[in-house]
């Protein structure tokens, strides 16, 4: 077996695996923040048609190269939720600075 990876590995296009070792989907995107270190989730491709899916972190069980296992049935898997990508981040400005 191969030894588990960082999240910071996580790459588009990677393998995602129910509890039972059964792929499930693709990444598609890595959810968080790099320079906190904080692991939000992951988007996953479960089918050409069909929308990407939201692992929350908590449920992302093993990540080695190339391949993140979830803690998820696949009864499970089919019931995760939909993904919205979040709106771009704004910067708010005090009325003094505002042009």
């Amino acid at each position: 077996m191969t030894d588990p990876v960082s999240w910071l590995m996580i790459e588009p296009g990677w393998t995602v695996e129910n509890a039972d070792g059964e792929e499930i989907g693709r990444v598609s995107e890595v959810v968080g923040d790099s320079s906190t270190d904080i692991f939000n989730g992951l988007a996953i491709s479960t089918g050409l048609l069909s929308k990407d899916r939201y692992v929350p972190a908590e449920r992302v069980d093993t990540i080695v190269e190339g391949t993140v296992r979830l803690d998820v049935t696949a009864d499970e898997a089919s019931d995760l939720e939909e993904y919205d990508r979040p709106p771009p981040s704004e910067e708010i400005l005090p009325p003094d600075r505002r042009a």
